[in-house]
């Protein structure tokens, strides 16, 4: 039996060796979404049983590195002030999710080959939450379209910014075009169209 002094420290080493595993299968995924487990443990410096003391499968490992990818990347999003003009802040968020969603691309590639369609969209949440509470406050403030579903609107900033981020990653785009091409893309897309305009007027 484990003398009971021995245990806190068992579990802090074993918490140190699952983030040491959890970084370096987010860097390794990063730059190769086919990294292999075995990659994944020699990049994190633990040996492939001790890796897989912890994580049972690749899957399992693929969707905690992309929580882990979530998590730090909603701490980012939810510093941002999107209070004030619904353009603005669109701008505003726009700027900071296109580093966040280029640093992930290759990430979110590894885990659709693994996650079903359903717990992709339960894990990106979140972040199509503030979209679209962001789009409404728009509509209301008559700045952006009322005449396209909603869902499709938050749908297409997404799959923008995947798109921008994989052009970027395959160099079809320069990354200092990047921020710019995704803001005036979005902003044209959610723009007030002319007819709608005039039936305000």
């Amino acid at each position: 039996m484990v003398p009971a002094e021995m245990r806190p420290r068992r579990r802090a080493d074993a918490e140190r060796s699952v983030a040491r595993i959890v970084s370096a299968a987010r860097a390794s995924l990063s730059r190769d979404p086919d990294a292999t487990v075995d990659d994944i443990a020699k990049a994190a410096g633990v040996g492939r049983m001790t890796l897989y003391g912890h994580f049972r499968t690749r899957p399992e490992l693929v969707e905690t590195a992309l929580i882990d990818a979530l998590h730090c990347g909603e701490a980012v999003l939810a510093g941002i002030d999107l209070s004030g003009d619904a353009r603005e802040a669109m701008t505003r968020l726009l700027t900071s999710s296109w580093s966040l969603v280029a640093e992930s691309t290759a990430l979110l590639t590894a885990a659709q080959k693994v996650l079903s369609a359903a717990r992709l969209r339960e894990l990106h949440a979140g972040a199509a939450q503030r979209v679209e509470q962001l789009i409404r406050r728009g509509q209301q403030q008559g700045v952006f379209r009322t005449d396209l579903p909603i869902v499709w609107l938050v749908n297409a900033v997404h799959y923008i910014l995947n798109g921008a981020a994989e052009e970027n990653r395959a160099g079809r785009m320069e990354t200092e075009d990047v921020t710019g091409v995704v803001i005036a893309t979005v902003q044209s897309i959610l723009a007030v169209p002319p007819s709608e305009a005039r039936a305000t007027v």
